[in-house]
């Protein structure tokens, strides 16, 4: 079972991320922009950036890692449930929601193209 310091590590093998706090709670951002947050609210989860079909394609598929909350609807943002994630998939979402914020340099840089 993931925590969110397993997330913070799959994270910093990525360029120029950076801990901070998002609406209050513990997050990861890349060049100030937000990508991952973790969640107290009372549902709780990890929330990451995704775009619209990804986030419809991982809710299609029943997983009960993923889900969503009415606030989210229209959002590009998944909920991760961290007991229930398999962590290679968590690795690939949190790279996946690292590319939608990071630079075209920084996203480069991460391929190897400098």
């Amino acid at each position: 079972m993931p925590s969110w310091d397993d997330v913070v590590t799959m994270a910093s093998r990525l360029p120029e991320v950076e801990e901070a706090t998002w609406h209050r709670t513990p997050s990861l951002k890349v060049a100030g922009k937000g990508f991952a947050r973790l969640r107290t609210e009372a549902e709780g989860g990890l929330v990451l950036m995704c775009e619209l079909d990804e986030k419809a394609a991982l809710l299609a598929t029943g997983d009960a890692a993923f889900y969503t909350t009415p606030h989210y609807d229209g959002y590009g943002a998944i909920l991760v449930d961290l007991a229930k994630v398999d962590p290679g998939q968590l690795a690939e979402l949190v790279e996946q929601a690292w590319r939608l914020k990071a630079s075209a340099k920084l996203r480069k840089v991460l391929d190897g193209d400098s």
